[in-house]
């Protein structure tokens, strides 16, 4: 998934955008990656992730302006940084 905040439109709620349905975790990851490296609106604020359908917690997340990818600790359900 792909969520974009306009700066242009503050009150505005998050623009949300399905990248795609995959079978294959890393190849969702990638896909999100592409879409980060793709993203041309400095002014705006994007974050991407990674989840199961229907899940609540995803299990990779990254954002447009840290230039961070975090995952999910399976065991302590916590997000860690990917270096």
């Amino acid at each position: 998934m792909e969520f974009v905040e306009r700066k242009a439109h503050p009150a505005a709620p998050p623009e949300e955008r399905l990248l795609g349905t995959f079978d294959d975790e890393t190849m969702a990851v990638e896909v999100a990656r592409q879409a980060r490296v793709a993203f041309d609106h400095p002014e705006d604020y994007a974050w991407w992730l990674v989840r199961e359908a229907g899940a609540t917690m995803a299990r990779w997340i990254a954002d447009s302006h840290t230039g961070k990818e975090f995952a999910l600790d399976i065991r302590s359900g916590e997000l860690v940084e990917v270096r």
